[in-house]
């Protein structure tokens, strides 16, 4: 090999690395859970609400987001560049050009199914959700015209975190009259590729759907589930993995199918996994328990109550409420997913993403 060949390649990967470092997303819509709803959930009525102290600690203030500080699409944003968190959609500031940077969809307590989540009251499930982004996608047009917005869709990158609920705030509650996991899973799939084929045709070309945690490993399954001891409850991530490994399949086919289109399969539960099992290795102290401790032995009985006592550490803690990990913890999520290889996100990372 010559050392001229050599240097030519190695300048080759330089340029390309460089020049995709300096491109970036036009804008980041999000849609799911309560693990990246940033406040859309202040504007309905429900029990599922993060508007109060001590929430929010570590951003400044209660913003609406169930975590103590950022969420992992805050965080994904700012390592991307942007200099802004994209807005809930139902604040009335989320109009006229602050769309063209994105939008926020995300309802705490809502699920892939609409029924996922009544016990909580109100919430955005995704059916309604995707009808949400339709109206924004309206709204955009009247601003800047079809053909814009469309180049505008296909170079921004859709967010999707949604499925824990429609395990814990469904399936797993004793007042539901239980099927076969097999037949509600399918459910929860089908469901789920009707409402991604519509992101599709709405305009989205760049999505990143995240699988189901290890909802077994909570603080609030384990305080339910005393029998487990001091481990996850089993069955419950065992189920978890049966839809995630449904879910990986049917993204393939989607990308496959749907021309122009890249779905990243997040694995979002073997990273969880691997910092709970691990958990000192990347200096936490505690994994199995809540900082924000109401009630119960891993503080997982009741929610992050107004002015609720927590740890005056953060950064030692895996879970911040019986629900929600820590600002520590979706910024390794956050890394993972853009640097990560294909064991966290498949089958490229988003940092490759943006280079497509």
């Amino acid at each position: 090999m010559s050392s001229w060949w050599f240097l030519s390649t190695i300048l080759f990967i330089l340029l390309v690395c460089r020049t995709c470092m300096a491109q970036k997303f036009s804008a980041i819509f999000v849609f799911g859970d309560s693990l990246v709803d940033v406040g859309n959930n202040n504007y309905i009525t429900t029990i599922a609400r993060a508007d109060h102290d001590p929430i929010g600690v570590d951003f400044g203030k209660a913003t609406g987001r169930f975590t103590n500080g950022r969420t992992v699409t805050d965080i994904l944003g700012e390592l991307l560049g942007f200099t802004s968190y994209p807005p809930p959609y139902l604040a009335p500031t989320t109009v006229g050009p602050v769309l063209l940077k994105g939008v926020n969809y995300a309802s705490g307590a809502s699920g892939i199914l609409d029924e996922s989540g009544a016990n909580w009251i109100g919430r955005i499930p995704m059916d309604k959700q995707v009808d949400n982004f339709e109206k924004t996608k309206a709204d955009i047009i009247s601003s800047i015209g079809a053909p814009a917005t469309l180049k505008l869709f296909a170079t921004a990158l859709f967010q999707v975190t949604t499925s824990s609920n429609d395990f814990i705030n469904n399936y797993f509650l004793p007042s539901i009259k239980n099927q076969p996991p097999e037949t509600f899973i399918e459910t929860m799939i089908s469901a789920f590729r009707r409402q991604l084929t519509k992101l599709y045709d709405l305009g989205a070309r760049k999505i990143i759907v995240t699988n189901a945690p290890p909802i077994g490993c909570i603080p609030y399954e384990r305080d339910y589930n005393p029998s487990t001891g001091k481990e996850c409850v089993a069955s419950q991530n065992l189920l978890a993995r049966q839809y995630n490994h449904l879910l990986k399949g049917m993204l393939i086919e989607l990308t496959t199918t749907l021309k122009g289109s890249t779905f990243l399969y997040a694995d979002v539960y073997r990273i969880v996994d691997d910092i709970i099992q691990n958990y000192k290795s990347y200096d936490f102290e505690i994994a199995d328990s809540a900082c924000c401790n109401v009630l119960g032995s891993h503080g997982g009985l009741l929610p992050c109550f107004p002015y609720a006592d927590f740890c005056p550490d953060r950064s030692k803690y895996v879970f911040w409420d019986a629900y929600h990990v820590t600002d520590s913890v979706n910024a390794i999520i956050a890394k993972r997913l853009l640097d990560g290889d294909s064991n966290d996100i498949s089958p490229i990372n988003i940092r490759a993403l943006s280079c497509t």
